[in-house]
């Protein structure tokens, strides 16, 4: 009887522990969700009470609504060359930094700084400089002979500042996948190199199987965040996407839709669109790891 006191005494001191959080996802978390899908199926402009329309929003996205499409198109582009190109880097950089040179703690901040700041409003104006016209990017090519390019102002090459901008945010991959490296037996290295395998091989053979737990982890946090990428595409498009859409991501789509025209319900289809979007390629990254990703335990 004591023991089943103490147990309920125990649990009772944890739900009281655990109750700000459990307000804060109910009230901030939990109810929002709800409510959005609720206004997923309405006609709401914030001024009038929503009205219930069903599933005309989400039939309007991929029926009637060519910039929705567009928005979808801009966007797995983004992501499907921004993210083997930011892991790629990162990995390398990573690789350089693990031969142990002196300093590593200084260079590894150093190039996690990107991560901290790449997201920011003065970040994105300044890359909108550097990717001008007359900007400093153009002024290098041609100092070396190459024909600069209207890199913001062409639909053409709109897009490529901005994954750039995503590649230079490698810090936080890069330091995952230094701490991924560390864990890698010297000796594998020692008896590959007794065995003549060069530094490719033992790339291929050693370090890659190794790291598949830790290149899967970056491979689904990068999906999950580049789809929700804003602030960049907001500044240097001027909050439009422009030029000709190709660069309105689907999160300024919604932006434009939700705090620009009013239309609250049909923003929030999007956002639930886009939720069923990032978690079916998650479980699909999931479903297809065991063939590709390699634990110690033997698993996968």
């Amino acid at each position: 009887m004591k023991i089943k006191h103490a147990y309920k005494r125990q649990a009772l001191i944890a739900y009281l522990f655990l109750t700000p959080w459990l307000i804060g996802f109910f009230t901030l978390s939990l109810w929002p969700m709800i409510s959005s899908l609720h206004l997923s199926f309405t006609d709401y402009n914030l001024m009038t009470p929503g009205k219930w329309v069903g599933l005309q929003n989400y039939n309007q996205m991929f029926t009637n609504d060519d910039r929705y499409i567009a928005s979808l198109k801009v966007t797995f582009t983004y992501v499907l060359l921004s993210v083997p190109l930011k892991l790629g880097f990162a990995l390398l950089v990573a690789m350089l930094l693990n031969k142990g040179m002196r300093g590593l703690g200084l260079y590894r901040t150093i190039y996690y700084i990107p991560s901290l700041l790449g997201a920011s409003v003065s970040i994105a104006m300044l890359w909108t400089k550097l990717f001008d016209q007359e900007g400093a990017i153009n002024r290098i090519l041609s100092i070396v002979g190459i024909e600069g390019k209207p890199w913001i102002a062409s639909p053409q090459y709109a897009l490529y500042p901005l994954i750039a901008l995503t590649v230079w945010e490698f810090g936080s991959s890069m330091v995952i996948f230094l701490a991924g490296l560390k864990q890698i037996p010297a000796d594998y290295y020692e008896a590959s190199s007794i065995d003549g395998a060069g530094k490719f091989r033992q790339f291929v053979s050693i370090t890659f199987p190794l790291l598949t737990p830790v290149i899967f982890f970056n491979l689904v946090m990068q999906f999950i965040h580049l789809f929700q990428s804003f602030t960049p595409a907001y500044i240097i498009s001027g909050g439009q996407g422009g030029p000709i859409n190709s660069t309105l991501f689907y999160t300024l789509y919604l932006y434009i839709k939700g705090f620009s025209n009013y239309e609250m319900g049909y923003a929030s289809a999007m956002a639930w669109v886009l939720l069923v979007i990032i978690s079916v390629l998650t479980i699909v990254l999931f479903k297809t790891s065991s063939r590709w990703v390699h634990y110690e335990d033997g698993k996968g």
